[in-house]
């Protein structure tokens, strides 16, 4: 049995914001497994969705570089440890310089780019820096359209690709895709895995108890429906026009989706959480109470 310590139970709350003892009975059924306890906590009390973690690890950029004739982009994350360095010129230089190189080379993987002049730029950069840079995802959209979106802070970037259309219209959508982060372009698209196990917790829920197995399917269904609308970008409310879908939005302008990327800097990352009094006090000796 995992124990079960105060900051899983935090985690826990923040993400579904149920109560304390419900967190801490989920976790010790899941057997400490977070994401185990929120999908029973949605069986069980009816939870509809739970935040994403918050623990990510690297700080850093997320940037793109569209074609001229807007047929490709690259989009590309590159992280440090600290926001303060993320904001550096010297950083923001090196992940500009390694764009361009990519984009002029058309590279798409991150080892061969680096394994030569950028590589060891980078290495010059964290000795003067004095942190660890890495170049992590570099993705090449391509099609009829393209457009990007960069968030003003750039911790967002995502790209869109469509069979038509004007670049605005594609920037447009790639801006609603920072926003609003689509699991996939069309209902189609949604894994068959991730649709059953949505209809497991559906299923689960007490509103479902005792009820005939065909009014259950019947609502099962429903549910589902709205899940992919919800979840789906092209049946998405368009943030700059919340009367028209996405799909909306680019049919009128005479094209279809062919696919789209956004990168969040960090995401997927666990950060080590640093107690920086406990980190002091050691370090000068001092017991912390």
């Amino acid at each position: 049995m995992a124990a079960i310590t105060a900051a899983m139970v935090k985690e826990l709350r923040e993400r579904t914001g149920l109560g304390m003892m419900e967190c801490k009975k989920a976790l010790v059924e899941s057997n400490g497994d977070v994401d185990a306890a929120i999908e029973e906590l949605r069986k069980s009390s009816g939870l509809k969705a739970a935040k994403k973690a918050g623990r990510t690890a690297a700080e850093g950029v997320a940037l793109i570089k569209v074609a001229d004739d807007k047929s490709k982009a690259l989009i590309l994350e590159v992280n440090s440890e600290t926001d303060f360095v993320a904001r550096d010129e010297n950083f923001l230089g090196f992940a500009n310089e390694v764009l361009n190189v990519a984009f002029d080379t058309d590279a798409t993987d991150v080892a061969a780019l680096m394994a030569g002049d950028l590589e060891a730029k980078r290495e010059a950069l964290v000795q003067k820096i004095g942190e660890n840079i890495s170049v992590r995802r570099l993705i090449k959209v391509e099609g009829t359209v393209v457009g990007g979106y960069v968030h003003s802070n750039n911790k967002i970037a995502s790209v869109v690709a469509l069979t038509g259309a004007t670049e605005d219209v594609a920037r447009d959508v790639a801006m609603h895709v920072a926003a609003v982060n689509p699991r996939v372009g069309k209902p189609d698209d949604m894994p068959a895995e991730e649709l059953e196990k949505e209809k497991e917790i559906i299923r689960a829920q007490p509103d479902m108890e005792g009820k005939p197995a065909e009014i259950v399917e019947k609502m099962v269904g429903g549910r589902i429906k709205k899940f992919l609308a919800e979840n789906s970008l092209v049946e998405q409310a368009f943030v700059k026009n919340p009367d028209q879908t996405v799909g909306q939005l680019i049919k009128s302008a005479g094209a279809d989706l062919i696919g789209f990327v956004r990168l969040e800097v960090g995401e997927g990352i666990e950060k080590e959480q640093v107690d920086f009094a406990a980190e002091v006090a050691a370090a000068a000796g001092i017991s912390k109470a």
